[in-house]
Parts: structure tokens; sequence; C-alpha cells
């Protein structure tokens, strides 16, 4: 009791005589005792007259056993000619100990005078300490760790997310090869010539022997159908789905046919005895049928040379 009268008469005397000066600077701090770690919010308040520059005080090498942790924004107001500041900060200490912070010098220029002043403010003092301990209890162990108990609703949460990465990574997976073959450029099969592939026929099916095997009508069917095609893929009309007739009227319109005209219709009308009238031609019968079959494909295939050239024109 008998400290915080002495330190209230001489934060007073300390006043009075500053205000004499017509400036004033008071420290303090909000309590005397403190715990190590606790913030001790320390103060300057300046008051001092309109004409007067006050700067910032530097506080930083008066202080001993303790650290600054921050410096607040300083407050002013002003009251008629006087004008007041005050400079807060954050400090704090870790030893137990008493602590004093001596005074602080406060730098002040006046209204026309170069001549830079100071002012120092009455020394603070206060005490830290450590938590009290209760020597007399016994030592306690440190308690274990925690368990915390398994939740069901998070780990089904975990499973269900799992499944559904998995099931995005076999799509993605599913969807990339489908992709990766589609994107295999597919290997491009030259197309015969329709003469080349009529030809070819007509060689395969005089190597079955059909007439020699007494399939007389399968021989006849085979052998117009060959020809037919042939007539499709070269001259663009439907043989397969004409009369014999009509087919040689359409072939009549084309002029790469007039050589096979009389041979072309020859030729159908026997097979189609054959085929519809039951007639069983002789052996002579059917080989010339297949004479008759390769002359017509021959007399009307394309010249090589003249399809060439034209080609090579189209390309340039």
């Amino acid at each position: 009791m008998v400290k915080k009268i002495f330190f209230f008469f001489s934060v007073l005397l300390f006043s009075a005589y500053c205000f004499a000066q017509g400036i004033s600077a008071i420290a303090s701090v909000d309590k005397q005792h403190y715990q190590v770690g606790d913030y001790i919010n320390y103060s300057i308040k300046v008051n001092y007259p309109k004409n007067t520059t006050v700067f910032v005080p530097f506080i930083k090498d008066s202080l001993q056993h303790v650290s600054i942790i921050k410096n607040e924004t300083p407050v002013t107001k002003q009251n008629g000619e006087f004008i007041s500041t005050d400079y807060y900060y954050i400090l704090a200490g870790y030893d137990s100990t008493g602590i004093t912070i001596p005074p602080i010098a406060v730098l002040y220029k006046t209204q026309g005078d170069t001549t830079l002043k100071s002012i120092l403010t009455n020394p603070v003092s206060f005490t830290v300490s450590t938590l009290p301990v209760d020597t007399a209890a016994g030592i306690k162990d440190i308690k274990p760790p925690i368990k915390i108990p398994l939740d069901w609703k998070i780990i089904l949460l975990w499973i269900f997310i799992i499944l559904i990465i998995l099931i995005a990574i076999y799509y993605l997976y599913r969807w990339y090869k489908k992709r990766k073959e589609t994107s295999v450029p597919e290997k491009i099969m030259a197309k015969l010539p329709p003469h080349v592939v009529a030809l070819n026929s007509l060689n395969e099916l005089k190597e079955k022997n059909l007439w020699q095997k007494g399939m007389i009508k399968e021989y006849h069917t085979e052998i117009t159908e060959i020809i037919r095609r042939y007539f499709e893929e070269r001259f663009e009309l439907p043989a397969l789905e004409l009369t014999t007739t009509e087919v040689t009227q359409l072939l009549g319109k084309k002029e790469e046919a007039y050589p096979v005209l009389n041979i072309t219709y020859n030729f159908l009308t026997n097979a189609d005895l054959v085929k519809f009238a039951k007639y069983n031609p002789d052996g002579f019968i059917n080989e010339e049928m297949m004479k008759q079959a390769y002359e017509i494909v021959n007399r009307t295939k394309p010249n090589i040379a003249t399809e060439t050239t034209e080609e090579l024109k189209d390309v340039q």
C-alpha cells in the first residue's frame, strides 16, 4: 500500500514539473503483477501544446528482461490548446523477477525552434512470476493419448470415395483403349478392277468342274452371275435384277459393249434355257459358255494405258 501511495505522489510531482514546462510524458502499465508469458500493456501518454511536434518514443534499447510483442497504433486527441498522444506497447516477460523500465526519452520540437529537445518519462516497476507449484502434492503421470473412437460414417464415406475413383479410372481406361483402337488407321484395301474380279472368278469356277460332276444348273447359274455382276461394275447397270432382253438393251447404249452384244445375248439365253427350261446341254455347249464368258470380259475390259493417262490428268 505504501508503494502505491509513493508511486502516485511520484507521478503527481513529475506531472506538475512537466506541465510547468508545457509538455509532459507519463509511462504506466495496466497492473503490477504478471505471470510468465502474460501480455504486459505498457503505455506512454504525452501531453504537449499545439505548436509542438512529438516523435514516437524508442523504447527497445531501454528494455531488460522483457520483449516487445507488438507496437500498437498511437491514439491522438486534442483538448483546447493542448494535444495528447498515447503510445501503446505489448510486452512479455519470460523470467520470474522484478522488472523496472527506466525513464524513456521523448523527443520533440517547438514551432520556430530547430533545436531537438527531450523529456523523460517516469520509471515503471512491476513483477513477473511463475505459476505457483504445490510441492506437497505428488507427481502425477503424464496422461496417455486420447483414443478417438471410430466413426463408421467417416469410414463409409472414404470407402464410397475410393469406389467412385476406381470406377472413374475403369471407365477412363475403357474410353482411352477404345479411342486408341479407333484411332488406328484402317488398312485401305485396293479395289480390283471389275474385269480382274470377273476373270479371277471365272478361273475359280473353271477349277470346280461343276458341269463335269453333273451340276449343270449350278454351273450355268454361277457363270451368268459372274458376267452379270461384271456388267454392274463395269457399265453401272443393275444386271443381276434384269432379264436377258433388258440387259441386252441397256448394253446397246454402251459403246464399249457393242462388240459383245450378240455373244452376250446367246450366252444369257443358253443359261436361261438350262435354269428355267430344264435344258440339258452337252459338254461342247458347257465349254463354249466358258469361252464366251472370257471373251465378253476380255473384249469389254478398259484400256489400261488410257485409264492411267486420264488419272494422271485428273491429278494435275
